[in-house]
């Protein structure tokens, strides 16, 4: 165990210690009289006052010393009862600490930093400790107030675990603490009385990885565009590694990925985020994947347990998984035995009696007179008690007339034209056998071949569903691997597809489902119908199912059904190829409950806009090829280039690039092993293919290398006539590629890249998930500077900041705001340039941070006044671009074009209709849109022009030439003021002879302060009340116009100078990225005051 550093004295500690092993700063001793063999006076001596002493008093025989050379004064830092405890402690500094303390300047500060360590790793052991005793432990709550005091964040911030460890900056290592809260990594340090504080957040983080520098072995280094920062010296770096991935993982899919990202409930309030949370939907996650279940499968229990196998006359060593709607079970040894039990299948589960031999059992008893024995369970009363509740509900849903079990005899497949065995159904082996022997004794020798091979698979299914089951309850094992390697028989495939992606389940638990899908969905007409009239032609169009009406019509009713299942997936491409596969061997109701199985469990987002998943599983492969083909790798100029091509092997699972009766026996593989068969395929057909593009000149040519040896991938087990593939790659002076036939690449595909585990992948996802969604991320970021750019004055560095303040303003309200932003904010399905938007809120708070127009306490109204100003849908929300183009004529435009934005923003509408016209007319100036004829701006009243004169004084504060200033707009408004009281009186007078001839009153003026609270008086923030201040004849009459304001300001020189100076927007950006958050901050704990002081008064 880690010790509080105590100083001893070592030429007294040599009389009672022997040094075992010594390095530059360190020293492991052992105490005399232990471990000796036989024993010297003082080692006996020693020996016996240890043996007569108190236990408490007692000293541990092994312990290590901090040894600064040069110094005779050491400090004890750990110790052990035994010799492998004490070199664990040894071994973890040799790691992290030996090769570091070197690049320290003197001895005092290598003593500082290593006590400083062992102190953090201390209070970290005991953390840990707590934590597995109590929910909420006392140092918990001591890391949250130093949390808090030190960032200064809001209290919704939940803090999530912490962790000791060191931040290196440049070669020098900074120890303190790492806090992971719900959206940030926050790491404090105050070392040698240098404070260094760092807050990140996880949507600026692309990269996590474990790596290593020139002083440590491994480190956690973190990405984010501007910066890597490595930490290192953790207790468990694999553990803070795994959480920092989870909590990023989370951040990222909630607030970047809304398109297909369902939060399970623990997790979808951040403030309440813990890291039991984030253990347990990581272990969810990795059960749904290993047994392929839905996504709304929540995971209720693990038990250690054992399973009676009868193949192997044995209790198997496993583990047990409790789910909403299934009982599952996998062996400890990697592929021995799994076992997937819906409850909808289940008839019983009850509890033995416990013996010697057998204890703790349960009994499931399940469909097909079939019953699963588990023993050695713990808490095994509450486990079936929940078990046996769940159970309940199922049986009380189920359709009592239906049964995955009771589908043996359904009818036989519509569209199988190759088997010749396709007129007999699952359960009719004998009847298949027989007539293929009848078969085989009128066809001559030659010809019998295919089939016989076909009739030994039928034989080897036959035997294997009378030892391991037939339903899809069946033991699932190695040898059933082996003999789906070897081909599903043609007449069983579509069946065993059910089984293995339990469709059956689902196909059993919707009776008539499909057909009314089929009803509800006829004659609509959306995008995705149209989209599937268009792709249902180039569907197998070889195949002679798909070349009449007959096969058209079932894949136009299963891909139509499914949109209408599922909207927000719809139709994507590469689901017809998927589905007219399914057609050729499933009926067309159990072909749309394979699509679902394959777009909603197997292949989790694959199919949407943007195919998330299927580029993140092409992260995961690149990474593969870097470690299982590392040569490959180096010699490949673009590992893009290939992504081209392997990017189709995951969405079509090598449908489209392989002869059909070779990818088939890929879809067999798939359906049963999942994802990873696709995985180590793809490996295995590199690897065959590793000589030729070393050599290839470049990447085209290995393309065309690949797509010509994918095309000559033969089937030498298909009873049907070959069929190619529609990417033939054969010109005519080249010789074709050597055939090679499908099962031999499959069977090098498991033999050499087979031991790649579900687990591995699924940490692999989530780890490449940050990185593509960084991805899109900075494609959107591109695009939106690439459409701006052109049309504003700042420089493309400056618009790239402010891009980013507008995008983290919006994550600002995602944090912490009550209630969150809903989608519309952010929408990854819109234009690039309208995917981020914000409201009034947020942008009072950039134009704040950013604006030249800062007006003191009138700064607010200003702002408001702006976004009415660029909302010019009237939908409470603006996008970048109109943000920026506003900016552009505030920071680069010309006077005219600044007087007329400030004389717009205290002009109100006429009427809501004139208004969004208007509204219209002046964000197209403001983008420099100007058409050849523009509109005339309405006139100012008095009560506006008053209004336009404060903000004009206000923004003069703090300028250098602020009595220039004042005097020159004192000129200007008295000049303004007799010119509109000339108008005045022109107007009254006419207005008097209209009113007399008319018989009408004065005429209405624009809406008043009451209609429009954006045009409210700015002192007060209300309407006036003073009607002796601003009569109503008196403003309706007084009026001045753009011009004149224009032509008056030109007057002044020091007016002119003003709006034409030179505005850098440099200096503000800069000054935004340190106070964005503390004006966020500041904001919240305002809003939380008067919440204090309403609950003080109701205390009083």
């Amino acid at each position: 165990m880690w010790l509080q550093p105590e100083e001893v004295l070592l030429k007294s500690a040599l009389r009672l210690w022997v040094t075992q092993r010594s390095s530059g700063y360190f020293v492991l001793q052992r105490r005399r009289g232990h471990g000796e063999g036989g024993g010297r006076l003082t080692g006996r001596l020693v020996g016996a006052l240890d043996a007569v002493l108190d236990s408490s008093a007692r000293v541990a025989p092994f312990r290590i010393l901090l040894q600064v050379p040069g110094s005779q004064v050491c400090s004890a830092i750990a110790c052990g009862a035994t010799l492998e405890e004490v070199e664990q402690h040894w071994d973890w500094l040799e790691r992290n600490l030996l090769h570091t303390l070197p690049v320290f300047d003197s001895k005092e500060d290598v003593a500082s930093f290593v006590k400083g360590k062992v102190q953090a790793l201390i209070a970290e052991e005991s953390s840990s400790r707590l934590a597995a005793q109590e929910e909420e432990p006392e140092k918990f709550r001591e890391a949250l107030v130093k949390f808090e005091s030190r960032f200064q964040l809001p209290e919704a911030e939940k803090l999530v675990t912490y962790y000791s460890c060191c931040c290196w900056k440049g070669r020098v290592p900074r120890q303190g603490w790492l806090y992971l809260s719900a959206h940030h990594l926050c790491f404090y340090s105050c070392f040698l009385g240098k404070e260094l504080k760092l807050v990140i957040p996880w949507v600026d983080i692309q990269k996590l990885e474990k790596t290593s520098n020139v002083f440590l072995t491994a480190t956690i280094r973190v990405s984010t565009p501007s910066k890597e920062r490595d930490f290192s010296m953790f207790l468990d770096l694999e553990g803070a590694l795994q959480v920092m991935e989870q909590l990023a993982d989370v951040t990222l899919r909630r607030l970047l990925d809304n398109e297909g990202f369902d939060l399970d409930p623990p997790l979808q309030e951040p403030s309440q985020i813990t890291k039991r949370d984030l253990e347990a939907r990581a272990q969810s996650e990795l059960f749904r994947a290993v047994f392929r279940l839905p996504r709304r499968e929540r995971l209720h229990a693990v038990r250690d347990c054992a399973l009676w196998t009868p193949f192997s006359r044995r209790h198997t060593a496993g583990r047990l998984f409790a789910s909403d709607s299934y009982i599952c079970f996998a062996s400890r040894e990697e592929g021995c035995c799994q076992v997937l039990l819906p409850l909808r299948e289940v008839l019983s589960i009850e509890k033995m009696e416990d013996t010697s031999l057998l204890p703790s059992p349960v009994i499931v008893s399940v469909r097909g007179q079939t019953a699963f024995q588990f023993i050695e369970l713990k808490d095994r009363d509450a486990l079936v008690e929940a078990l046996l509740g769940r159970l309940r509900r199922v049986q009380a849903a189920r359709p009592a007339h239906h049964s995955a079990s009771q589908g043996d005899d359904r009818t036989p497949l519509p569209l199988q034209s190759t088997s010749a065995c396709s007129d007999h159904t699952f359960g009719d082996l004998e009847m298949v056998s027989s007539q293929s022997s009848e078969e085989s004794g009128e066809e001559a020798p030659g010809a019998v071949l295919p089939m016989s091979r076909e009739e030994v698979k039928i034989s080897l299914w036959k035997d294997h569903f009378v030892e391991y089951g037939r339903t899809v309850c069946m033991f699932r094992t190695e040898k059933i691997r082996k003999l789906v390697a070897m081909g599903l028989p043609q007449c069983l495939r579509g069946r065993l597809w059910l089984l293995f992606s339990d469709a059956i389940t689902d196909l059993a638990s919707h009776p008539g489902y499909y057909g009314r899908l089929v009803e509800e969905s006829l004659g609509n007409c959306c995008l995705a119908t149209e989209e599937i009239e268009r792709d249902l032609h180039r569907s197998l169009p070889e195949h002679p199912a798909f070349q009449t009406e007959t096969g058209i019509a079932a894949l136009r009713r299963v891909l139509t059904a499914y949109a209408h299942r599922n909207p927000r997936i719809g139709y994507c491409q590469s689901m017809n190829i998927l589905a007219s596969v399914l057609l050729l061997y499933a009926t067309e109701e159990d072909a749309f409950w394979l699509l679902v199985a394959v777009c909603e469990r197997m292949l989790p987002d694959y199919f949407n806009r943007r195919v998330l998943g299927a580029q993140v599983d092409q992260s995961v492969f690149e990474e593969l090829i870097q470690e299982q083909l590392p040569e490959l790798a180096e010699r490949l100029r673009d590992p893009s280039a290939l992504a081209s091509l392997s990017l189709s092997w995951f969405l079509t699972l090598f449908l489209s690039i392989m002869p059909l009766e070779s990818a088939v026996h890929v879809v067999d593989c798939f359906f049963y092993d999942g994802i990873k068969v696709v995985f180590q395929l793809g490996l295995a057909v590199l690897e065959a293919n590793a000589g030729a593009l070393c050599s290839s000149r470049d990447d085209s040519q290995a393309l065309v290398l690949l797509s010509r040896f994918l095309d000559h991938i033969k089937n030498e087990d298909s009873p049907g006539p070959p069929m190619g593939s529609h990417h033939a790659f054969v010109s005519e002076d080249q010789e074709p590629p050597p055939v090679t036939d499908i099962g031999d690449l499959i069977r090098d595909s498991y033999e050499k890249f087979g031991h790649q585990s579900v687990g591995q992948i699924e940490r692999m996802r989530c780890r490449h998930r940050i990185r593509v969604l960084q991805g899109h991320e900075g494609t959107t970021k591109q695009n939106v500077l690439r459409v701006v750019s052109p049309e504003v004055s700042f420089p493309l560095g400056d618009l790239e900041e402010l891009y980013d303040l507008f995008k983290r303003e919006h994550m600002l309200s995602c944090y912490w705001e009550q209630p969150r932003p809903g989608p519309a904010r952010h929408d990854p399905s819109r234009p690039y340039a309208e995917q981020y938007r914000i409201d009034s809120r947020q942008f009072a708070r950039l134009f704040q941070l950013v604006s030249p127009w800062t007006c003191g306490a009138h700064t607010e109204i200003l702002a408001e006044r702006t976004f009415r100003l660029l909302d010019d849908n009237m939908d409470h929300l603006i996008e970048f671009k109109a943000f920026a183009s506003c900016l552009d004529t505030m920071y680069n435009g010309e006077m005219n074009e600044k007087i007329k934005l400030l004389y717009r923003l205290h002009v109100p509408p006429d009427d809501a209709s004139d208004y969004k016209k208007q509204l219209k007319q002046m964000i197209k100036d403001l983008a420099k849109e100007k058409a050849k004829s523009e509109t005339e701006l309405p006139q100012m009243s008095q009560r506006e022009f008053i209004q336009f004169c404060k903000t004009l004084y206000s923004m003069f504060h703090e300028d250098p030439e602020e009595n220039n200033l004042y005097q020159a707009i004192a000129t200007v408004t008295t000049l303004l003021l007799q010119i509109g009281e000339v108008g005045q009186h022109s107007s009254s007078s006419s207005s008097r002879s209209c009113s007399q001839d008319s018989g009408e009153g004065p005429r209405a003026s624009a809406p008043s302060p009451e209609q429009d609270s954006v045009f409210m008086d700015t002192d007060t923030g209300t309407a006036p009340q003073n009607t002796r201040a601003f009569p109503e004849e008196a403003e309706g009459d007084w009026t001045i116009s753009l011009e004149h304001i224009l032509a008056s300001l030109l007057t002044e020189q020091s007016l002119v100078n003003f709006f034409e100076k030179p505005l850098d927007i440099k200096s503000k950006l800069e000054n935004a990225k340190i106070n964005q958050y503390n004006l966020k901050t500041f904001e919240m704990s305002s809003q939380s005051l008067p919440e204090l002081k309403q609950d003080s008064d109701l205390l009083r």
